[in-house]
């Protein structure tokens, strides 16, 4: 049975983009945590690019840790760039939180 079960699933999950913690630009890496700045000097402009505000909780880190100040949550401009490297690589989607990477995903292969 749970032979069955994975044998089923497995398809499934190769459907679904791949959260990847770098990737590779020519000859260099980009890493969550990267800047913007750094994101544009090593990849360039990216093909698609999209904005949206979430709503987080006021937070400052001391010492590692994080410290909630504010009554409440702040506005945070989300951006999320893709990049397509053409047909013989795979694409890949990266959200930007405060002029910082957050999230890079993997997704299908590019197009021309």
């Amino acid at each position: 049975m749970v032979r069955l079960l994975s044998l089923v699933l497995a398809p499934v999950a190769l459907l679904l983009p791949l959260e990847a913690l770098a990737f590779r630009c020519g000859s260099r890496l980009v890493h969550e945590g990267d800047t913007r700045a750094a994101l544009l000097a090593r990849c360039g402009s990216p093909a698609e690019t999209s904005t949206r505000t979430v709503q987080r909780p006021a937070v400052v880190w001391r010492h590692g840790r994080p410290v909630h100040v504010g009554p409440g949550p702040v506005e945070k401009l989300v951006e999320t760039w893709t990049y397509n490297f053409g047909p013989d690589r795979l694409m890949q989607q990266v959200t930007i939180e405060d002029g910082v990477i957050t999230r890079i995903d993997t997704l299908e292969r590019g197009y021309r």
